[in-house]
């Protein structure tokens, strides 16, 4: 599908948004969409005051979203000075590009007026003998059943909740999803726009709190359920914390350099992206710096590699100490080192470029050959993309070398 061909969206009432799922930037947005939240990022919209998913990625999706499961997401929508949730349906198909994209499609909801459950007459009452009572207390995933109606009120928790959360069943049904939920009052108009789901869709990520203040990473499968009359939510909780811990150490191992344990190559495009979607005034008056070990090879050689693995973990330190707070230092490859200086004009990211250089000039360690550095520095020009950034950068570093090494030359 062409860009053109998403015109054809604007005919709709509900809001769509069009995202590629490798960048995650928004690709089309319709008329219904940019009326609603104007010409809002992704990030502040995945990540708002009532945002909830399942998936950090939406790469993840992909597999899922290819067999057809329903997989649904809660937005944050900001408009006239209020902030309200959006429940998204998400579907995939791939453009003319080849690239792959995830349409995020909103449920037609007002700014003005987020509808309410309306409490019913008849309060629920549980049936100790009944079918439902025996399936739901010998389940042994941990249950609620919720009361939308009444503020998310817990009106029952099976015998597998009661022991995740460490309270006793009576006391369970005091509390409201509010009270074990970490986002507190936020998580009730969330509630409430899920509970205007069909079910059916795939689990969505919470954090609970336990009754010794424990918090556990949840996905909750929630879907209305009609018992004698009263309308609920049953929620299903899965425990994910032990799977969550897994997946931060590998997110964590992939974002280090194993040799000097600074952010690598990864990390800083994570960053860049992320600031960029999520914080864009970040993105504005900063500059890079570019630092290369003069004469790298000749110390492996004469030195031998275990050498020149720790020279360049002194070279790591010594620039990790010598930046500003606000600054940050990764290991680009080889003998390579980029430094990002946020909000800093390139008068001021060429001092510290200097002060760098002629820390490393005067290190001196036993068992360690001396060590010089050439510095390529540019600050970033309005509109211009990074590919263009880091080749003013990088030509910068080169002449630099080409000068006489042990110096600093700006871009």
């Amino acid at each position: 599908m062409l860009l053109p061909h998403l015109e054809t969206l604007n005919i709709l009432s509900t809001p769509v948004w069009v995202v590629s799922a490798h960048s995650q930037h928004i690709l089309f947005a319709n008329t219904a969409a940019r009326k609603l939240a104007g010409n809002s990022l992704l990030g502040p919209l995945r990540n708002g005051q009532f945002s909830v998913h399942s998936q950090l990625s939406l790469e993840s999706y992909l597999p899922n979203l290819a067999k057809d499961d329903q997989i649904v997401e809660i937005w944050t929508i900001h408009k006239e000075g209020r902030a309200f949730p959006l429940s998204c349906r998400l579907s995939s198909f791939q453009m003319d590009t080849n690239e792959t994209v995830i349409v995020f499609e909103g449920a037609h909801t007002s700014a003005a007026n987020v509808p309410m459950p309306i409490p019913g007459d008849t309060p629920y009452r549980r049936d100790e003998s009944g079918f439902y009572e025996r399936l739901f207390q010998t389940n042994t995933a941990p249950m609620l059943l919720i009361d939308p109606a009444n503020n998310g009120q817990i009106v029952d928790a099976n015998q597998a909740a009661t022991r995740f959360y460490g309270y006793t069943r009576d006391e369970m049904c005091t509390k409201h999803t509010w009270e074990i939920n970490a986002m507190g009052l936020d998580v009730l108009p969330v509630m409430h726009e899920i509970s205007r789901l069909p079910g059916g869709h795939k689990p969505l990520t919470f954090v609970h709190k336990l009754a010794d203040g424990n918090l556990r990473h949840v996905q909750t499968y929630a879907g209305p359920v009609e018992l004698n009359g009263v309308r609920l939510m049953l929620c299903i909780i899965h425990d994910i914390t032990e799977q969550k811990r897994l997946e931060q150490e590998l997110e964590h191992a992939a974002l280090r350099d194993p040799l000097t344990g600074l952010g690598n190559r990864r990390q800083f495009m994570q960053l860049v992206e992320n600031a960029r979607t999520q914080n864009p005034q970040r993105t504005h008056n900063f500059s890079l710096m570019l630092v290369d070990a003069d004469h790298f090879k000749a110390i492996n050689d004469e030195h031998g590699h275990n050498t020149g693995d720790d020279a360049l973990v002194m070279l790591a330190r010594t620039l990790e100490t010598g930046i500003r707070e606000s600054d940050t230092v990764f290991r680009w490859g080889g003998e390579e080192f980029l430094i990002l200086l946020p909000l800093t004009p390139l008068e001021g990211a060429m001092h510290v470029a200097e002060d760098l250089r002629e820390a490393v000039q005067q290190l001196s360690r036993p068992g360690l050959p001396a060590l010089t550095v050439s510095v390529g520095v540019a600050q970033y020009e309005a509109g211009e993309d990074f590919t263009s950034l880091f080749k003013r950068v990088d030509d910068a570093l080169y002449r630099a070398k080409t000068s006489g090494r042990n110096q600093v030359q700006a871009g």
